[in-house]
């Protein structure tokens, strides 16, 4: 696609850190994480269905002195073709619908251009917004054709792409590796796996988002179908702010809360059990109450050595 076409390509990203909160712009678009996950752990969230957030998207780029700025020297090399030039002039300059990059509305508006979800380039869906730049005045509605021109809505979706949550390696006791037919109790330290959440704005337009995850449920996979599960759905609920109950002495005739138990050997190596944290996620917005979007999953995958219990023979 050729410049100013609506490629989409041009994303424009820079950062900076003010009182120890890294606020990330790509484009038009500016994200506050200081609420969201943090450290090694940490990972994005996939949709529990077939919605992605959007790959690319419209927004304010350019003033006209900068659009100017952008196109002239792209005319001026000849690389797009005297045809393209030509109608391109047209378009901005003489009036066919704009004339002279719409200079007499110098703040009173903005050309809007595409761009790129961060992350998103390799999408096939990145090349959705073909839609050539156009001027949307100040406090007026982008066109009706461009469904991907921002709003709320949208910031809140490109919030959801920045969300990081922890990685969900579960306590298990015994810790060192456990026995076939033994009762293995699993948990997870709550004061790890509390909500988090990502602001998306747009400065210029003074519209904004909230993207808020919560966790809500971790889902065991014991890695073998010789396993049963605490309990059986192998779902534990979060309950006061954390999953699972902690092993404590005396409590090895009870039935663990959350946990698995092995009906076969693992023999010389390990079982590889998965624990999925599913989170809930919802946003606000300017103008807009409280909306969902679809939850979000994100796990990781630990070895559980399983020994037969050793008996003696008399």
């Amino acid at each position: 696609m050729t410049p100013g076409g609506g490629s989409g390509t041009n994303t424009q990203a820079s950062g900076d850190q003010k009182d120890g909160k890294v606020s990330a712009t790509a484009g038009a678009v500016v994200y506050d994480r200081s609420n969201n996950g943090s450290g090694a752990s940490v990972g994005p969230v996939t949709s529990t269905t077939t919605w992605t957030p959007p790959a690319c998207y419209y927004a304010p780029k350019y003033s006209p002195d900068q659009l100017k700025a952008y196109l002239t020297p792209i005319w001026g090399v000849d690389s797009t073709g005297y045809e393209w030039d030509a109608t391109q002039r047209d378009r901005y300059v003489n009036g066919k619908p704009y004339k002279d990059f719409n200079k007499d509305k110098a703040g009173k508006g903005y050309w809007w251009d595409s761009y790129v979800t961060p992350g998103r380039a390799g999408d096939p869906g990145a090349l959705d917004c073909t839609k050539e730049i156009f001027w949307v005045d100040t406090g007026d509605a982008p066109p009706a054709d461009v469904p991907q021109a921002i709003t709320p809505e949208i910031l809140a979706q490109l919030a959801y792409n920045e969300i990081r949550v922890p990685s969900t390696k579960v306590t298990l006791a015994p810790a060192d590796g456990t026995k076939v037919n033994l009762p293995t109790w699993a948990w997870l330290d709550g004061a790890e796996f509390k909500p988090v959440s990502v602001t998306a704005s747009v400065p210029v337009l003074g519209i904004s988002a909230t993207t808020t995850a919560t966790p809500y449920s971790l889902k065991i996979d014991p890695g073998t179908s010789d396993a049963v599960t605490y309990p059986a759905s192998g779902v534990c609920e979060f309950r006061n702010g954390s999953i699972g109950e902690a092993y404590a002495k005396g409590k090895a005739d009870e039935t663990p809360p959350c946990g698995v138990k092995y009906l076969r050997s693992s023999g010389t190596g390990s079982y590889p059990l998965k624990a999925t944290i599913t989170w809930k996620i919802h946003w606000t917005g300017t103008g807009t109450a409280r909306k969902d979007l679809p939850d979000g999953t994100f796990g990781a995958t630990q070895d559980v050595v399983v020994q037969e219990i050793q008996s003696v023979n008399r």
